[in-house]
């Protein structure tokens, strides 16, 4: 439990860096006072502009990818039989870090682009081209960054489930449904996250973004 408990605080470590809040606050505008509120990749991209978006999402992801190395680096050697499993503890950390970040009264972004960095680190090519390629293919054809966020989510939680029982990670068992667990939750908590996307999803006025034209709300 100790590993564990360490990994999460590394991964938390990690996620309270806000690379939204932190641009921002260099050209003296605070994300949390605009657009959406939350200090993310697609509120800094329709804020603060396309350049912003862009470090935003490199930064969250860096921060995801850098906690798992960390994690290599410190259990590779002495814990290979729970190796799988302390990585995605960090990713949970970072995830956590990332949402509720202590020092900015626990409001942070949303954790996608933290996650994808993670899958990153995790070390599972194929779980991360899935990941990436369900966001990319969604969001083609809707433009609902939410809606791909989720699924991406929902495609990380069934793949992972799948290869685990194909015996990828190389667990037991029951260390094999902790992980599942946590990865779940971390579904579960995306969801929640996107509560009010939900809603606005529902209701068909939940706002489309573009990448290389001027954002604009489509009914």
């Amino acid at each position: 439990m100790l590993q564990r408990l360490l990994c999460l605080a590394i991964g938390y470590g990690f996620g309270l860096i806000q690379t939204s809040y932190i641009y921002g606050r260099l050209n003296g505008i605070d994300i949390r006072t605009k657009g959406s509120g939350n200090a993310g990749t697609t509120n800094a991209l329709r804020t603060l502009g396309f350049k912003a978006g862009i470090i935003t999402l490199v930064g969250d992801m860096i921060k995801g990818l850098l906690a798992v190395l960390v994690t290599t680096l410190i259990f590779q050697g002495s814990s290979p039989e729970l190796f799988p499993l302390l990585k995605i503890w960090t990713g949970a950390g970072v995830v956590l870090g990332h949402d509720f970040p202590f020092y900015l009264n626990f409001k942070g972004g949303k954790g996608i682009a933290a996650t994808a960095g993670m899958l990153a680190g995790f070390g599972d090519m194929r779980l991360l081209a899935i990941c990436i390629i369900t966001f990319l293919i969604l969001f083609n054809l809707t433009h609902y960054v939410s809606f791909c966020s989720m699924s991406m989510y929902v495609a990380f939680l069934i793949f992972m489930i799948v290869f685990g029982s194909m015996g990828h990670y190389g667990m037991t068992t029951p260390r094999l449904i902790e992980m599942y667990i946590i990865v779940l939750l971390l579904t579960i908590l995306a969801f929640w996250g996107h509560r009010e996307n939900i809603k606005r999803l529902m209701a068909g006025n939940e706002r489309k973004t573009y990448l290389f034209k001027k954002n604009k709300t489509d009914k």
